[in-house]
C-alpha cells in the first residue's frame, strides 16, 4: 500500500506491506467463551489466548505448571503483605502438601498471623465505623479491612517462649528455619493443616530473613532481655537492651539457603508481593558470584529459570517488590528468556489471582496426570 503525501514522511511516498499474522506465525487470539468453561483449568486456559491481565494469568499458569512439573527444578515461594490475616494461609499449606514448592522466605509477620490461624485463633472482620484509638483500647489490631487481636499475640508467645528455649537448649547457634520447624513440631497433630506443620511434615525449610521486623522476632527479643536480666538483675533495662547477645545467627539461614539453591540444577521462584523476601531469596545467585571471584572457587552457579510473580506494584516506582523479572537478570539472578527462561508477571491483588492461579494449576495436573515432582531441598 502506498500513502501519498503522508504528513508524517514529509510528503514523500511510503510503501506498507500489509502481512496477516498468521502467516509470520503469530498466536491468534480468541473470544472467551464462558459457555465452554467448565472449572478455573479451562477458565485460565482460555485467558491465554485473551489480553491485558487475564493473559497474564493465563501464561501464569502455564509456566507454574511447568515449573512445579519439572523433576530437577526446586521452587521457591515468597511470601509478602498480610496473606494469612487475609486468610490465603491454607493456599500456601496445599501448595506445600501438594509438592510445588521445596522452600519458603516470608516476612515474620506472615508466620505469626499464620501460627494464629494454626493454633486455633480467629482474625475477624474490621467494622468502618470504629476509630482506631478505640481499636488500640480494645486490643484490636488492624490490618487493612481485618482484626488481629492483641490477645492472639499474647498466646502466642507464651507458645513461643517454649520453643526459643528448646532451640537454645539443643544447639548454640539457631535461625528462623530451626524455630519455625520447632513449632511445626510442636503442633503438628492428626488432623492439623497449616503453613508451619505441613512445611514440618514435608520438610520445607521456612527462611524469615527479617526476623526481627516482626511479632515473632519481638518476642524472641523478650524472652532474651528476661533471660539477661536473670542473670544481670542489677543492670537496668537500657543497659540490656543496648548489649544483647542472642543465640541467633540470621547467616545460619543464608548459608543453608545458597547451599540448597547450589545443590539444584534448575530453579522457580514463585513470587507473591515483594519485599525482603523476594529480594533474600533473589540474591543468593550474586552471594555464589561473589563467593567464586572473592575465593577462587568454583561453586555451582544456579540462576532462576522460571518465575510467577503476582503482584499490584508497577517497575515505575523504581521499589523491587514491582520490577520486572528481566531487571533481574542484569544482576545474575534470573536466566534471559533467550537462553530457556520462562517468566510471567501478573499485576493484580494476590488474594484474586493466587487462588484461582493455584486450582487451576491443581487441576490441570489432575486433568493430565501429571504430579509436581521437584528434587527435595539438602
Amino acid at each position: 500500500m502506498t500513502i501519498p503525501n503522508d504528513p508524517l514522511t514529509d510528503g514523500c511516498s511510503v510503501h506498507r506491506e500489509l502481512r496477516d499474522g498468521g502467516e509470520d506465525g503469530l498466536t491468534p487470539l480468541e473470544s472467551l467463551d464462558l459457555s465452554a468453561i467448565h472449572d478455573c483449568d479451562s477458565l485460565l486456559e482460555a485467558m491465554a489466548l485473551t489480553a491485558f491481565g487475564g493473559r497474564r494469568l493465563g501464561e501464569a499458569a502455564e509456566v507454574l505448571t511447568q515449573m512445579v512439573c519439572d523433576p530437577k527444578c526446586a521452587v521457591v515461594l515468597t511470601l509478602s503483605g498480610a496473606m494469612t490475616v487475609a486468610k490465603m494461609g491454607l493456599v500456601i499449606t496445599e501448595m506445600i502438601e501438594r509438592g510445588f514448592v521445596q522452600a519458603v522466605v516470608s516476612t515474620g509477620a506472615l508466620m505469626t498471623h499464620g501460627l494464629v490461624e494454626l493454633a486455633g485463633m480467629q482474625h475477624y472482620k474490621a467494622e468502618p465505623h470504629r476509630d482506631d484509638a478505640e481499636l488500640f483500647a480494645a486490643g484490636y489490631n488492624r490490618v487493612y479491612d481485618t482484626y488481629e487481636m492483641e490477645k492472639n499475640l499474647d498466646e502466642v508467645q507464651r507458645l513461643l517462649d517454649g520453643v526459643f528455649a528448646r532451640c537454645a537448649a539443643e544447639r548454640e547457634r539457631f535461625a528462623s528455619r530451626h524455630l519455625c520447624s520447632a513449632v511445626g513440631e510442636i503442633l503438628d497433630r492428626p488432623g492439623c493443616r497449616g503453613i508451619l506443620v505441613s512445611a514440618y511434615r514435608a520438610g520445607v525449610p521456612i527462611y524469615i530473613p527479617a526476623f526481627t521486623d516482626s511479632e515473632m522476632g519481638l518476642d524472641l527479643g523478650t524472652w532474651i532481655v528476661a533471660h539477661a536480666r536473670a542473670k544481670q538483675p542489677d543492670a537496668s533495662i537500657d543497659e540490656l537492651l543496648r548489649s544483647l547477645h542472642s543465640p541467633f545467627d540470621p547467616f545460619l539461614d543464608l548459608g543453608h539457603y545458597s547451599a540448597g539453591l547450589s545443590g539444584c540444577e534448575r530453579l522457580g521462584i514463585v513470587t507473591i508481593g515483594g519485599g525482603v523476601p523476594r529480594n533474600w531469596a533473589q540474591q543468593a545467585p550474586p552471594f555464589v558470584d561473589v563467593l567464586n571471584a572473592v575465593l577462587k572457587i568454583d561453586m555451582p552457579l544456579r540462576r532462576f529459570r522460571y518465575g510467577v510473580r503476582i503482584c499490584p506494584e508497577p517497575a515505575h516506582f523504581g521499589g523491587l517488590s514491582g520490577c520486572t523479572y528481566s531487571e533481574g537478570v542484569s544482576w545474575g539472578k534470573f536466566v534471559p528468556q533467550a537462553e530457556g527462561g520462562r517468566f510471567a508477571e501478573v499485576h493484580a491483588d494476590a488474594t484474586i489471582a493466587w487462588p484461582v492461579l493455584i486450582k487451576a494449576v491443581i487441576e490441570r495436573l489432575e486433568r493430565t496426570g501429571l504430579s509436581a515432582s521437584g528434587p527435595r531441598w539438602t
